[in-house]
């Protein structure tokens, strides 16, 4: 039986800026939405602070865990640029501390019982002869055989590259616990195509979804903006539609990454998504 749209959403802890476990549980209960996609690098820089028994406290507070998000280690998103050249596992000079968060966080995944791990790549190489292709190719290898020794799957967040460019390089990857966290504001805001199309495209590597909404620039090469999700540029219907289409039943998660009412626009998303047609 198919769960409805309700049943299947969830909030990414990042986009309520939360300072510690407790202001985190606070703001998600003012969603009212308990379902979480927990970011694992505050977890692990203070496990003995204000983050401490995550998964007891959370269990206490009736918080399930869905999903984890890490992050790597510099990342400036202040133009396509910076974050071009500093984004997820391309920095050599990252590497090395972004491995060994990479093995903390996986082995606190397990404690958490997480199956589906994310992050964001990197830009990746639209061809196999660019020198970098085989670099990135190596390195996310070894990430995701970490994760798979721990039966976790692992998720790359789209809108750095087309659609097209990202099936490539997972075909060569060639990982079977290696899928995407389907972000279609992404697309929009690093103007990298249609999401629609881009979602039937990457289909059979859906994990998870991010449910986020944008505007796209009319300035090449400058971001989109963030916006309420059911007020910007991705058809939900049709988006709904092709998940209907691939019969993907999988969390929904709500990101607000944008504006100071982090709160508010969640909860209006959420309400919007919650009309759409299951």
């Amino acid at each position: 039986m198919s769960t409805s749209i309700a049943e299947r959403l969830g909030v990414c802890s990042w986009s309520l800026q939360p300072v510690s476990a407790e202001d985190l549980f606070e703001k998600l209960a003012a969603t009212g939405i308990l379902r979480v996609s927990i970011a694992l690098d505050p977890i692990r820089e203070n496990a003995g602070g204000a983050w401490s028994d995550f998964k007891a406290r959370a269990a206490q507070r009736g918080v399930t865990c869905v999903s984890g998000m890490m992050t790597t280690i510099g990342e400036d998103y202040t133009t396509l640029e910076s974050i071009k050249r500093t984004g997820g596992v391309v920095p050599d000079r990252h590497w090395e501390g972004n491995w060994r968060n990479f093995q903390a966080n996986a082995d606190l995944a397990v404690g958490l019982g997480l199956k589906f791990v994310m992050f964001h790549a990197g830009f990746l190489p639209h061809e196999e002869s660019d020198p970098a292709f085989p670099k990135l190719r190596d390195r996310l290898t070894r990430v995701a055989d970490l994760f798979a020794a721990r039966g976790i799957a692992v998720g790359f967040e789209t809108g750095q590259e087309t659609a097209e460019t990202l099936r490539a390089f997972l075909r060569q990857l060639n990982r079977p616990n290696v899928g995407i966290n389907f972000d279609p504001a992404n697309m929009l805001l690093y103007d990298k195509g249609d999401p629609i199309a881009a979602l039937r495209t990457l289909g059979p590597w859906l994990r998870q979804c991010h449910m986020k909404d944008a505007v796209r620039t009319r300035v090449p090469g400058t971001w989109g903006e963030e916006v309420v999700v059911g007020t910007g540029q991705v058809d939900w219907p049709a988006f709904m539609g092709v998940l209907r289409e691939l019969k993907f039943e999988g969390d929904l998660c709500l990101e607000r990454e944008a504006g100071t009412q982090r709160v508010a626009d969640l909860r209006a998303g959420a309400e919007f998504l919650k009309r759409l047609p299951a």
